[in-house]
């Protein structure tokens, strides 16, 4: 499969394109700064260096051209402000499924959040992100032409992954290493009967490849 990742160097980025490359897949990651170049290569991936704040549709669409799924990982990060979330974790976003419409790219995997909701309260930097992410969670679900599962963690953490998960529509709240995320992931992209859930994933007591079996009914 060729997959290209939003946000390629993220931290959950890196980890999906290391697993993708040792199965024999081919992984390009969408950067915004070529400094990080050599890290992808490091992790097996393809580096394509365009800015999603700035690019225009039929740019992203050529890079997605051919690709049998993409996946939404790219975030402003933690030390951004309000208005990046916006251009980020919401615009960043919703060009890139639209995007992928265009080239014809129908698996769409989104890395979101546990709480996000469009019309979360409050004014703190991360009530902005859960509305960003919640606008674009819903902007992604509309979309008819995409076959878009959207994935939200709980408290991401560096621990070593233990393939042992919890994945529901409501998990309640709880960590999750982010070993497990991109596990998950690569679960998720090869199961097309995920498509049109929305799930939440943390730690738990059963196998990767068996939770996500289960919620696509198999």
């Amino acid at each position: 499969m060729r997959i290209v990742i939003a946000g390629g160097h993220g931290q959950i980025a890196l980890r999906l394109e290391r697993l993708l490359a040792a199965r024999g897949d081919e992984a390009v990651g969408v950067i915004r700064n070529p400094e990080q170049s050599e890290d992808l290569r490091a992790a097996g991936a393809e580096p394509v260096v365009l800015d999603l704040e700035s690019a225009s549709v039929e740019e992203v669409a050529e890079v997605l051209r051919g690709a049998d799924a993409a996946v939404f990982a790219a975030g402003a990060g933690p030390n951004s402000g309000s208005e990046r979330k916006e251009t980020v974790d919401r615009g960043a976003a919703v060009l890139f499924a639209d995007a992928a419409e265009r080239a014809g790219v129908r698996r769409y995997v989104v890395v979101s959040s546990m709480g996000a909701d469009p019309e979360h309260p409050g004014d703190e930097v991360f009530d902005a992100y859960l509305r960003a992410k919640g606008a674009a969670d819903a902007y992604v679900r509309s979309r008819t032409a995409l076959d878009w599962t959207i994935l939200r963690p709980g408290m991401l953490t560096n621990d070593a992954g233990t393939g042992m998960v919890l994945l529901t529509a409501s998990t309640g709240r709880g960590p999750v290493p982010r070993d497990d995320v991109a596990a998950a992931l690569l679960e998720l992209l090869e199961t097309p009967a995920t498509a049109g859930l929305t799930l939440e994933l943390i730690s738990g007591n059963m196998p990767v490849s068996v939770a996500v079996k289960d919620v696509a009914g198999n």
